[in-house]
């Protein structure tokens, strides 16, 4: 399968990375090492060695040295709602948090359901964005989940998938069909798993949080029972299947069932339900509300067992920016959806890895070469010859979240006041410096 992004364009870096901590399980390599780059890939990888002219040195003793991240889910608001993000902003976002590829979702205005929008995209993110940008595309004509779109031109016009994220398949019909067309086009199909009629109007997870604070709940089976069904259309089908935010520990259970059937399903999750739990919206913060909503303990851990055991292929952020006054309201009132990009690692590096829950190896996979290998990118490496997708982190630095040192246009981060540890000091995207700390 042949996937399209695009950034701008530049000049590739000429760096030398010296005593950084390396980690990359793709290349076996754990170990500190001096990294070469030069005009934007890998060259050289060793002990001391030796700074050509004109080559800058960074310092990386103390620090790790990762594969760039790469994201299947951000909502990139553009078009239509730039008041909350667009591109450039995104990117800068992206970069900031070690990621070296996104992918923006389709649900946008006007919904990125034919070739003419999305290639408008193609030409403003060649303009705007610092890291390479991809797109879904819908899988219904505006989202409505009555007629597919023309999925055939949409990945000729380089479409990573099929989605109407944001919603839930209208029908297991709509779903198979698209599944059918996603196999000829060499595509998947993702899917936001949501029965509507079991959701109802709630706005947190169903259980003792909710009915202590008098919440309407959202109980886990309306997320199990429509991963139920899609798997359902897929194994009959064969066709490929992604499932977007897993959430409950009922989900994981129909996809180890799909997995013992050889099913072509893949899945994610997100740092905020690998993290935190139903819990913390005792607090009343409305950018703790985000659907799937924050669940108990128990599937918290569940998703983590997963992660780690490869159930879930990888996390992705469900990055979703909103505008301040449209969450400066009550609990109950706010738009779902919390911003993601910037602390995806160091909420996971802080809350999984120093925690001993989760190996950074095991980490690094699922944040870099395993998304990178669903949506038919090259995986990133550490090794010569390969372009630079790189990131340096510096693990022992402590920040606060704070609104006005995010890059997104929006702040609406769960983690906002929070302290987390692992900062991202460097990324070099598509073999360009993307971000800096130090510019």
């Amino acid at each position: 399968m042949t996937v399209r992004t695009w950034c701008r364009s530049g000049a590739g870096a000429d760096l030398l990375i010296r005593g950084a901590r390396a980690v990359d399980p793709l290349a076996g390599l754990d170990q500190v090492v001096d990294v070469l780059v030069r005009k934007g890939r890998i060259s050289e990888i060793g002990d001391s060695l030796e700074a050509p002219a004109r080559v800058r040195v960074v310092t990386g003793e103390g620090r790790l040295l990762l594969p760039g991240f790469v994201d299947l889910h951000t909502h990139l608001r553009t078009p239509g709602r730039e008041d909350e993000e667009d591109l450039r902003t995104a990117s800068a976002a992206a970069a900031a948090g070690g990621y070296v590829a996104v992918f923006g979702m389709a649900n946008t205005e006007p919904v990125v359901d034919s070739a003419p929008v999305l290639e408008g995209l193609a030409r403003q993110a060649a303009v705007e964005a610092t890291v390479p940008t991809g797109f879904f595309a819908a899988m219904s004509r505006g989202l409505a989940g009555r007629q597919l779109t023309e999925m055939h031109e949409l990945a000729e016009t380089g479409a990573v998938g099929f989605s109407d994220d944001g919603r839930p398949v209208a029908s297991a019909q709509l779903l198979r069909r698209a599944l059918q067309y996603a196999k000829v086009t060499d595509r998947f199909v993702a899917v936001h798993a949501q029965d509507d009629s079991l959701m109802g109007t709630g706005v947190m997870h169903e259980g003792a949080v909710s009915a202590k604070l008098g919440l309407g709940g959202i109980p886990a089976i309306a997320e199990s029972a429509d991963v139920a069904r899609a798997l359902e259309v897929a194994r009959y089908e064969h066709g490929r299947l992604h499932l977007c935010h897993l959430s409950t520990a009922l989900a994981l259970e129909h996809l180890a069932r799909a997995r013992d059937l050889d099913l072509p399903v893949t899945a994610e999750a997100t740092p905020h339900h690998l993290t935190l739990t139903d819990e913390w919206v005792t607090t009343l913060d409305p950018n703790l509300k985000m659907n799937p909503p924050l669940r108990p303990e128990s599937d918290r851990r569940a998703l983590v067992e997963a992660l780690k055991s490869g159930l879930v292929d990888c996390v992705a952020t469900d990055h979703a920016p909103h505008a301040q006054q449209e969450k400066e309201v009550p609990f109950e009132a706010a738009p779902f959806g919390t911003t993601g990009l910037e602390t995806a690692f160091a909420a996971l590096y802080s809350g999984l890895v120093l925690t001993g829950e989760l190996p950074l190896a095991v980490l690094v996979t699922r944040m870099s070469q395993a998304p990178a290998s669903i949506a038919g990118l090259p995986a990133p490496s550490i090794a010569v010859g390969r372009q630079a997708d790189l990131c340096l982190v510096d693990g022992t630095a402590r920040w606060v979240v704070e609104a006005a040192g995010l890059h997104s246009r929006s702040s609406n981060s769960a983690w906002l006041g929070q302290t987390l540890q692992g900062r991202v000091t460097l990324t070099v995207a598509a073999g360009r410096v993307a971000f800096d700390d130090r510019a």
